[in-house]
């Protein structure tokens, strides 16, 4: 059985095989029968749309038609021809069909009719056969293979970090731990604590939250460089916007100040969203029409005002308009929306942690076009960004989209021995265990800089998903690890 000779149904869409005999394999959507025909709508995966196969019940063995029932994998033999129906230009008359695989007619999960959401994510070994979910899987698909020809076009340098590290980036705590110690019976210090000099690594590790000061090192070797991998953070938190595991794209540039970060973060995102467009058309006409219907279900005050072919078109002809954290405090807390108390979290003093319907408000309704905010207060933001002139704030930056708020942020990193140490020392940031990151400080310190993109939050974007769960394939969150 030679199935490397078969053809795509994409192929079938944007090449002419009419006359031809072609191989077709493929699941079951739908089929429809009489007493002379029966139509089958095949997907293959190679593209949303499926393909009509017609067989003759006096050509094709009765008992294989009964078994090529919605969600059996088909390989079908045939010769393409005109369509008679609307709807496609060619379809296969079948002259032999093969059961590759069965699928029970009353069990099988993903009958023809619409499912709920969060049933697919309990079938989500099974959810990719449906057009929703193929549809958002090769669009991510789309967004990381842009991701790669963005960078490797402008000469950055592709670094796996490591996934098993001693440090937390952010020093927020919520790592998952890496351990070959028993738990029931671990090794113990005199004074009761575990002795990780026993353990494998002979000290506590954990999952990474970052590649971020990884990132750094190889940068001040090789000068523009990014990571791509998966990233961890135990935070026990069930909303639309969390995992545990998600996937983190990381540019690290040395030679780069605060204002080459933001325009190489812009021109970016700019990039891989148009390649989505020019390459994913079908599919995300799909779901611009499913997010339309989507939109129908909520409360007027809570709709958004563009179709996501809309959203995706307005960021990408956009300048993204430029403030400071400043700025924007005194734009909110002026703003009627304030004033009204229709903000859930009122803004009144210079300081505070932006939340997500402020950062909504500012590009939605305020400036309306995407926004990348600067110089946020030092006490709100890490302790490896670099601190600027005024000793209230520094050189971070963050960019916001419309539906989603904050989908990147960023900074200068702090380049000066002295102001970092005493930073580190101020945030409690133990400065001898991370004596390799003050090095490159003491030995050839230049100004650089660097972003991350949570690649979920693109693709939540992208596909106009509302929950981050659909935009991964097998997604871990709190008491979810199945699959």
């Amino acid at each position: 059985m030679a199935f490397n000779k078969r053809v795509k149904i994409q192929e079938l869409f944007t090449q002419n095989q009419e006359g031809k005999e072609i191989v077709l394999m493929g699941w079951v959507r739908t089929k429809r029968s009489n007493k002379n025909v029966s139509f089958i709508a095949l997907n293959d995966g190679s593209t949303i749309k499926n393909y009509q196969i017609v067989a003759d019940p006096n050509k094709i063995d009765e008992e294989l038609l009964k078994k090529a029932t919605t969600g059996a994998c088909l390989k079908i033999t045939g010769t393409v021809v005109a369509s008679q129906g609307a709807g496609q230009s060619t379809e296969l008359v079948a002259s032999q069909i093969e059961v590759l695989g069965e699928a029970d007619a009353e069990k099988y999960p993903l009958q023809p009719k619409k499912h709920s959401l969060e049933f697919l994510r309990e079938i989500a070994h099974l959810r990719m056969r449906t057009n929703t979910f193929g549809a958002v899987f090769r669009v991510r698909h789309a967004l990381a293979f842009a991701v790669h020809k963005y960078f490797n076009d402008k000469g950055f340098f592709y670094i796996h970090t490591p996934i098993i590290t001693a440090s937390d980036a952010e020093g927020a705590g919520e790592t998952f731990k890496v351990t070959t110690l028993d738990l029931k019976n671990p090794p113990l210090n005199e004074d009761g604590s575990i002795n990780y000099k026993e353990d494998f690594f002979e000290r506590e590790t954990n999952l990474t939250v970052s590649g971020q000061l990884e990132g750094e090192l190889a940068a001040m070797g090789l000068g523009e460089i990014y990571t791509f991998g998966p990233t961890f953070r135990a935070e026990n938190s069930n909303t639309a916007r969390h995992l545990a595991e998600f996937w983190m794209i990381e540019p690290e540039m040395a030679f780069y100040d605060a204002e080459d970060n933001q325009n190489l973060a812009e021109d970016f995102l700019k990039y891989v969203i148009n390649y989505a467009l020019e390459n994913c058309q079908d599919d995300l006409e799909f779901l611009d029409k499913r997010a339309a219907e989507e939109e129908t279900s909520k409360k007027a005050d809570q709709r958004s005002e563009m179709g996501l072919l809309e959203r995706l078109q307005f960021v990408v002809t956009n300048e993204f308009q430029r403030l400071t954290y400043t700025e924007a405090i005194g734009i909110l807390k002026n703003s009627n929306h304030n004033k009204k108390k229709k903000f859930q979290y009122v803004v009144e003093d210079w300081g505070v942690d932006l939340q997500s319907e402020h950062e909504r408000y500012l590009v939605e309704k305020h400036f309306k076009k995407p926004v990348i905010l600067t110089d946020y207060p030092k006490e709100i933001k890490a302790f490896y960004m670099r601190q600027n002139d005024d000793g209230k704030t520094v050189a971070a930056m963050d960019i916001l989209f419309p539906g989603i708020g904050e989908i990147v942020g960023g900074s200068q990193r702090e380049e000066r021995l002295d102001k970092l140490t005493q930073r580190m020392e101020e945030m409690h940031i133990p400065t001898e265990e991370m004596w390799w990151y003050l090095d490159t400080r003491r030995f050839g310190a230049t100004p650089h800089a660097g972003f991350g993109l949570g690649f979920e939050r693109l693709v939540l974007f992208v596909t106009g998903m509302g929950n981050i769960r659909d935009v991964i394939a097998f997604p871990r969150t709190p008491g979810h690890a199945e699959f």
